[in-house]
């Protein structure tokens, strides 16, 4: 390499140093868990039909409040931040870019989608994954990278995987390696090269992911379903590696029980996932509150996601509602879970970096 290409590639590392630097600081600026709410756009057919006036306002000067309108009441709620309908999903995707990002530099972090469904949830998901491989392309002359996945759902606290042809179902234990950390023996890990190769895999999860028609939507997820993304890096010149993970949670629907009919089967769905919602809100009250102990093995869903959650980790939740008063009691349900999830504190993110002489955090 001649001297003036070595000048140019010492700049530009100096260079990507420093915007790293600037991110983190940005990052933690915002806080390490944060709550950001989409209200959905109303459609001309949707607002011809009866019940169908809509409830939720936005205030164009504060992008953190929205208000619900039910039975003659008000109710205020306060986020991180709130989407107004005409907003792009590319506005809400520029929120969560940067843990994406973060993810490739050596962090935890978890993405979880929550709403109705049928509401779009997906679409910042695959958004995330897209990016993800494009931040790897651009770094590839200083980092080589290596990406893996896995994919379960949680289906009435049974864990299945995704990606196996028979669903094996599966059981987290703790890593015999002496480090403490969650395993799951038996999963199905791949390999990925691209995001188109992600994407068949993403496919392939969405297609054994449990669905049952209910009076709601007739493809109404009664799972929770989980995407892990695990990037390992090593830096060129240094030899230094990074350890990040991506964990991307799809909550399932959350329809109340009164309102998709549910009976028998479908109710024993719907009360687990209440259940475990509720379990994943006791979490983050705990968290919230410091406490010495964090009740993450109440379910499936907070065990399997407890160094997600945990301290040293980022998080952000993307929760999409309606406007319409037909939903405004899911609506609210929705709200009333993201406020609560709003206000936790989970101290400065912790990097996973391996040297030479041995791993610190």
């Amino acid at each position: 390499m001649s001297e003036a290409n070595k000048d140019l590639l010492d700049k530009y590392r100096k260079e990507v140093a420093l915007r790293r630097k600037y991110h983190e600081q940005l990052v933690e600026l915002k806080g390490n868990i944060r709550v950001l709410c989409r209200v959905k756009p109303v459609l001309k057919e949707d607002q011809h039909e009866e019940g169908q006036s809509v409830v939720v306002t936005t205030d164009s000067n504060n992008e953190s409040s929205l208000n619900v309108l039910n039975k003659g009441k008000s109710r205020l709620f306060e986020l991180d931040k709130v989407f107004h309908p005409q907003a792009t999903q590319e506005e809400v995707f520029q929120e969560i870019e940067p843990l994406v990002t973060s993810c490739i530099d050596g962090y935890q972090v978890c993405i979880f989608a929550y709403g109705q469904t049928g509401s779009g949830k997906t679409h910042t998901m695959e958004r995330a994954l897209k990016h993800l491989f494009s931040e790897i392309e651009e770094r590839k002359d200083m980092w080589s990278y290596t990406v893996t996945v896995n994919s379960v759902e949680i289906y009435n606290e049974v864990l299945r995987d995704l990606l196996s042809k028979d669903g094996d179902k599966l059981d987290i234990k703790i890593n015999p390696d002496g480090t403490g950390q969650l395993h799951v023996p038996g999963l199905r890990v791949i390999e990925v090269k691209s995001f188109q190769h992600i994407k068949k895999i993403l496919a392939t999860a969405r297609k054994n992911r449990i669905t049952f028609g209910t009076q709601m939507n007739q493809h109404s997820s009664r799972s929770h379903a989980l995407l892990c993304i695990t990037v390992q890096g090593t830096d060129l010149a240094t030899g230094s590696k990074t350890t990040g993970k991506l964990n991307l949670v799809d909550l399932a629907g959350s329809e109340r029980v009164w309102k998709s009919g549910a009976e028998g089967e479908r109710l024993k769905e719907a009360q687990n996932i209440n259940r475990s919602l509720l379990s994943l809100g006791d979490v983050i009250q705990a968290l919230r509150a410091r406490h010495n102990h964090i009740p993450f093995r109440n379910s499936r869903l907070t065990y399997l996601l407890q160094d997600s959650l945990g301290k040293g980790s980022k998080t952000v939740m993307v929760v999409q509602v309606s406007a319409l008063e037909s939903n405004v009691g899911e609506t609210l349900c929705s709200l009333k879970f993201a406020q609560r999830v709003c206000k936790v504190e989970l101290g400065p993110a912790a990097r996973k970096i391996e040297s030479g002489g041995g791993q610190c955090d």
